[in-house]
């Protein structure tokens, strides 16, 4: 009899742990709803198609030469917490203005800084210390832009232009991602031949004055960051 009750027992036991495994088997539990998850997300990820070339300063301007031609946009505007810059693009300097147009589209601009602020002088922008920034940066690309300072243009009040050196110097090359706008009355006329202008403010000076006014440290960075809200294309 005692037998018989062990026996019993142990097939009791027996069937629970077979019951027990077969529902974990069917059961949708946590684990394998993740791994299933998972699998969802390889098998219907798609990677995004790239848009433009990963530029560097072998391709750039062939980029920026056939991008011109089909991005004719000349004017953008500048948002600022001190108000807003409009500025007119160059045709004369077209790699300069497609260049400009192109990171304007890109949302590069976006959430950079007035970086370099002199009262009488310039104030000059694109740059910034955030890791998002710069993350936008390392995907457009790495190269520079030759200098393009034959037309005649002049340092003026208002006038907009990008750091660049000749060819033969490779490091002082333009800069595409930065620009700088003159804001000495009397104009800036040492820099012509060494900076290629590209453009001109056509309206929001006194939002130009206001941020030259920004006190600064040492190296000329406003004390309290003049963040670019965003650029815009508007015509």
């Amino acid at each position: 009899m005692r037998l018989f009750i062990i026996c019993l027992a142990c097939l009791f036991v027996f069937n629970c742990e077979d019951n027990i495994t077969e529902i974990k088997k069917t059961s949708p539990t946590a684990h394998v709803y993740s791994e299933a998850k998972k699998d969802i997300q390889k098998d219907t990820f798609v990677e995004p198609i790239r848009e433009f070339p990963y530029l560097t300063d072998k391709n750039a301007l062939d980029f920026f030469s056939e991008y011109g031609e089909e991005n004719k946009e000349s004017i953008v505007r500048i948002t600022t917490y001190f108000g807003k810059i409009d500025i007119k693009l160059f045709n004369e300097t077209k790699y300069h203005r497609a260049n400009f147009i192109f990171l304007t589209k890109q949302a590069y601009f976006d959430n950079t800084q007035f970086y370099r602020v002199i009262d009488n002088f310039i104030i000059q922008g694109g740059n910034t210390d955030d890791i998002d920034v710069l993350r936008k940066r390392r995907k457009i690309g790495k190269y520079l832009l030759p200098t393009d300072t034959n037309h005649g243009l002049k340092h003026h009040r208002g006038m907009v232009s990008m750091p660049s050196r000749d060819v033969e110097n490779p490091h002082k090359l333009a800069s595409p991602y930065q620009f700088f706008i003159v804001q000495k009355k009397d104009g800036a006329y040492h820099l012509d031949g060494n900076y290629t202008i590209f453009g001109e403010v056509i309206k929001g000076m006194n939002v130009v004055d206001e941020i030259a006014k920004q006190k600064t440290d040492n190296a000329d960075w406003p004390l309290s960051n003049v963040y670019i809200k965003k650029v815009e294309v508007l015509e």
